[in-house]
């Protein structure tokens, strides 16, 4: 489902560049920004106690503006790096977000995998590999980008940010809640990309020809973003960060079979044989649960109080008779010998 919501922004997404000539991905991710803002914070609003919107922001207001700006800009260099580079560089070094994603959550949330779930992200980016495979053969590599190192930078930026934004997610949702991330996130994420918007946009959205069908196209990439932003919170709370980023990986097969029909696109069996491979891969990681590392106990001081005294009885108790210590009121002990 998520990768079929994100299908659908792909899909507008093209559909509005090629078709009109509208390319505003900050606008759209605005929108959508703005939808979680007056459902999400909305609802936060609304609660009292401690998890309220005002005590959320007492607490952590700083860490949802960093996480804000992440996701924002993750978003906005993914898109931004079709313009400078090929969408073989763009399909392959976004998988550089999943080896930062188990990293991060090996050292942040003491994530521990086995060989078997390295074994399945392997297969996974063989799949990547094939679909790119796939695309060469079938001719989508028409433009060369205007500065190929540009848009690897802001590949492997943005992909990088995506894993700090999912394994925070993750954290948030299994810890604190589903809202809460949703709410905060639709909030400074407006914010942040509304004044992007207006410093680096504004003349791209006043050119817009509007009709009712790029209306239409605006509307379903903003359900699509809302959908894809709602459900997958749900997802990994009960799955992990990891293995939902290796399952959308099909969102780009997806597109690719909607682009057959919508934009011409050359078919190739590559494409079965790569969609087949990453559902491998996927299945193998999630056969196994992942472990979490307990943290490490603190030792204990050493102290010759009374509160060690119980421990000091015990281990003599081979050579003397049983002991029990009695705590009274004050700070009289009284011990008895059986």
């Amino acid at each position: 489902m998520l990768s079929l919501f994100i299908c659908g922004t792909a899909v507008t997404s093209q559909y509005l560049a090629e078709k009109y000539q509208v390319n505003t991905p900050m606008f759209q991710s605005f929108i959508n920004y703005t939808l979680l803002l007056l459902v999400y914070t909305t609802m936060l609003a609304f609660r009292t106690g401690g998890d309220s919107l005002w005590q959320i922001l007492k607490q952590r207001w700083w860490k949802y503006i960093l996480l804000g700006v992440a996701d924002v800009e993750a978003n906005y260099m993914i898109v931004k790096a079709y313009q400078y580079t090929t969408l073989t560089s763009v399909q392959l070094l976004d998988c550089f977000g999943i080896p930062v994603l188990m990293a991060l959550s090996w050292f942040i949330l003491r994530a521990r995998y086995r060989l078997i779930h390295f074994l399945g992200v392997a297969v996974c980016l063989l799949g990547v590999g094939t679909m790119v495979g796939a695309d060469i053969l079938a001719g989508r590599q028409d433009s060369e980008g205007s500065d190929v190192v540009i848009g690897d930078v802001l590949v492997l930026l943005g992909a990088s940010l995506y894993a700090i934004s999912n394994v925070s997610e993750e954290y948030i949702v299994k810890n604190l809640s589903r809202v809460e991330f949703l709410g905060m996130v639709g909030l400074f994420g407006t914010i942040v990309s509304g004044l992007q918007l207006a410093i680096v946009e504004h003349r791209e959205i006043t050119r817009i020809q509007w009709n009712w069908k790029v209306a239409l196209l605006f509307t379903v990439f903003a359900l699509c973003m809302f959908g894809l932003y709602s459900f997958m919170p749900v997802v990994i709370k009960v799955t992990s960060a990891t293995s939902v980023n290796l399952g959308i990986l099909t969102a780009d097969l997806y597109s690719l079979f909607f682009g057959l029909f919508l934009f011409y696109y050359k078919f190739s069996g590559l494409y079965i044989l790569s969609f087949v491979i990453i559902m491998v891969g996927f299945i193998l990681y999630c056969s196994t649960p992942t472990l979490t590392a307990e943290p490490t106990a603190l030792p204990q001081p050493n102290s010759t109080g009374l509160d060690n005294a119980a421990l000091k009885l015990e281990e003599g108790e081979s050579e003397t008779p049983a002991i029990t210590v009695q705590f009274t009121r004050g700070e009289t002990v009284a011990v008895r010998t059986d």
